[in-house]
C-alpha cells in the first residue's frame, strides 16, 4: 500500500472541505452584511417619516402663528384674499417639501435594498465558486492518486513468438 498516495488523497479531501467551509463563511458574511443594510433601510425609513412629521409640525406651528399675527393686525384670515393666498402658498411649500423628503427617503431605501440584494448575490456566487474549486481540487487529487498509486497485481507477461 502506498501511504504517500493515501496521505495525498486525505490532504486533498481536507483541502476540498476547507474550500467549501470558506465558501459557506463568505455566504454567511454576505448575508450578515445584507441584514445590516436592511436594518439601515428601516432606520432611514423612520428618519424620513420623522422629517415628514417635523415639516408638517413646523407648517402647523407657522400657520397658527401667521393667523394670530394677521388677526393682531386686524385682518380676517377667513375673508381676506391676500391672507388666504399667503396661507395657501405656505401650504403648497410645505406639501412640496414633504413630498421631496418622502421621495428622497424612498430613493435612498431602494438604493440600500439593491445593495443588500447585490451583497447576498455576491455571497452566493462566492459560495458556488468555492464549491466548484473544492470539487475541482477533489477531482484533481483523485486523478493524482490513481496515477501515483502502486498497482496491487503484477501485470501479465505475455510471450510473443
Amino acid at each position: 500500500m502506498n501511504w504517500l498516495a493515501i496521505a495525498q488523497l486525505g490532504l486533498t479531501a481536507f483541502g476540498a472541505m476547507n474550500q467549501m467551509q470558506v465558501g459557506d463563511n463568505e455566504k454567511t458574511t454576505a448575508d450578515l452584511n445584507a441584514y445590516n443594510l436592511e436594518t439601515d433601510k428601516k432606520r432611514g425609513d423612520i428618519e424620513a417619516r420623522q422629517r415628514h412629521n417635523d415639516r408638517l409640525e413646523l407648517y402647523r406651528s407657522n400657520l397658527s402663528t401667521n393667523i394670530a399675527a394677521f388677526y393682531a393686525m386686524g385682518r380676517d384670515a377667513s375673508s381676506d384674499k391676500s391672507v388666504q393666498a399667503f396661507l395657501e402658498r405656505n401650504r403648497e411649500v410645505a406639501t412640496r417639501d414633504t413630498a421631496r423628503s418622502d421621495f428622497m427617503g424612498a430613493a435612498e431605501g431602494m438604493k440600500i435594498m439593491q445593495a443588500a440584494r447585490s451583497t447576498r448575490q455576491e455571497g452566493r456566487a462566492r459560495q458556488s465558486a468555492a464549491y466548484v474549486n473544492a470539487f475541482t481540487s477533489l477531482g484533481s487529487g483523485l486523478t493524482s492518486y490513481y496515477k501515483s498509486r502502486v498497482p496491487t497485481t503484477a501485470p501479465e507477461i505475455t510471450k510473443t513468438t
